[in-house]
């Protein structure tokens, strides 16, 4: 006797994303706030990469850097927030099985890109404080855009294994996914088979090189904070302790939610999905959201420019 449940994906590709797991009737509240952070990350990144653009004075491998981090951001929210909201709006849950590894893909390695590029800001700041004279000889920018070419590289090589291995698993047990998109672990535990691969390699992927990445960024700061505290006056130390600032604070958005979910995902067996879930899509969404709000607020360069922006247009 067949099992009506069952689902051969090499014949029928289509997943069904389930949304948030006893949060159904809850959908269309959920989507205001995902709508409202969404809309804030398009416009603040856009706005970050024209004012970046329209300024030759922010032509520095820091604001190379920061748009890097705000192309990243786009392409994070805009691969998984609109299908999100389809859900929410128009119960469209349904998602081709090559849609649903190309949006793993894209979610993943600019996951692995951002980490990178936040690596190359910490060393953009360790040169400009500990090695100010040799800043300009050693980031030049042909050696920004090698460095953005690197990261990009080593996310995209890094990740595809990731959907390799996924396409070959037989899935045959369900095609509901209990999540808002297509996450990795979600989708590799629907086969009906040892998905021990996946799961050891996803893992080794998030200590390796978000805890090396870590590591590198540790370092940059502690030789950084050394640099600061032999400035012989406060204000000095104030002043170029002001000036990592904003990318403290963007470590944090970044590292913190991210690592946060992937550990609860694997290790938080007692935790509810739909806490999983929420978690997991939220973290997508505060980095993006909150980077351009933090180097807008807290880099003067940027603030007085959008300022200049919006005082001229309203003169």
């Amino acid at each position: 006797m067949s099992d009506s449940n069952t689902t051969d994906f090499t014949n029928l590709s289509t997943f069904i994303l389930l949304g948030i797991p006893g949060l159904d009737a809850a959908h269309v509240w959920i989507s205001i706030p995902f709508c409202a952070m969404y809309t804030i990350a398009i416009f603040g990144n856009f706005t970050i990469l024209f004012i970046v653009k329209r300024e030759p004075s922010l032509h520095e491998p820091m604001y190379y850097f920061l748009c890097m981090v705000a192309i990243t951001d786009l392409v994070l929210s805009t691969s998984t927030v609109p299908k999100m909201l389809s859900i929410f709006w128009f119960n469209s849950s349904e998602i081709d099985f090559s849609a649903c590894l190309t949006q793993m893909y894209f979610l993943h390695c600019f996951l692995v890109t951002e980490s990178g590029i936040f690596v190359a800001m910490a060393f953009d700041r360790y040169v400009a404080i500990c090695d100010p004279l040799r800043h300009s000889i050693i980031l030049t920018n042909p050696m920004v855009a090698k460095i953005g070419v690197g990261v990009v590289l080593r996310g995209s090589i890094l990740v595809l294994p990731y959907i390799l291995i996924a396409r070959r698993w037989p899935y045959c047990r369900t095609n509901i996914i209990p999540h808002l998109y297509c996450e990795h672990m979600a989708v590799v535990k629907l086969a009906c088979s040892e998905i021990h691969v996946s799961n050891y390699y996803s893992l080794s992927v998030v200590f390796c090189v978000f805890g090396l990445d870590l590591f590198f960024i540790a370092v940059s700061y502690t030789q950084i904070l050394r640099a600061i505290f032999s400035l012989p006056t406060k204000d000095a130390r104030l002043k170029t302790f002001g000036t990592c600032g904003s990318h403290i604070c963007a470590i944090l958005t970044f590292y913190i939610p991210c690592l946060f979910s992937a550990l609860t995902y694997r290790f938080g067996k007692n935790m509810a999905l739909h806490f999983h879930v929420l978690i997991a899509s939220v973290y997508l969404l505060m980095p993006p959201m909150l980077n351009p709000i933090i180097y807008g607020v807290r880099t003067k360069q940027i603030w007085d420019r959008l300022l200049r922006l919006f005082t001229h247009k309203g003169t």
